[in-house]
């Protein structure tokens, strides 16, 4: 079964937290239902905050922080995107790569999924 893995989240007096019989009822962490933050770790964007608050400055440094600025370039700066002449004429591919700084434009590498 996965939590929320927010370090507050048995804080929040919400209904489906409640757990135990009338008159010894506590607040537990949230057993994941449809957890739509944090790729499916938080269940709300209040816990996510919450984990980052605590834990955010040793993840970053374990993970790798940014020490330089990542720069754009012509050479990388391709990104995959719909083919808005798709639309009219379904013989164009459905996906092209356009370059987000000249904004030229060629054939999908990747293939039209």
């Amino acid at each position: 079964m996965k939590y929320c893995q927010g370090t507050k989240c048995h804080t929040y007096d919400t209904s489906d937290r409640k757990r135990g019989v009338k008159g010894s009822k506590t607040n537990q962490t949230r057993k994941r239902t449809q957890f739509d933050y944090g790729d499916g770790n938080f269940c709300t964007l209040t816990c996510q905050d919450d984990w980052f608050n605590v834990h955010g400055t040793n993840a970053i440094n374990h993970f790798g922080r940014v020490e330089s600025p990542i720069i754009l370039t012509e050479e990388n700066a391709w990104q995959r995107t719909w083919n808005r002449a798709h639309w009219e004429d379904n013989t164009q591919p459905q996906f092209i790569e356009r370059n987000t700084i000249t904004k030229a434009t060629r054939p999908c590498q990747q293939g039209s999924e």
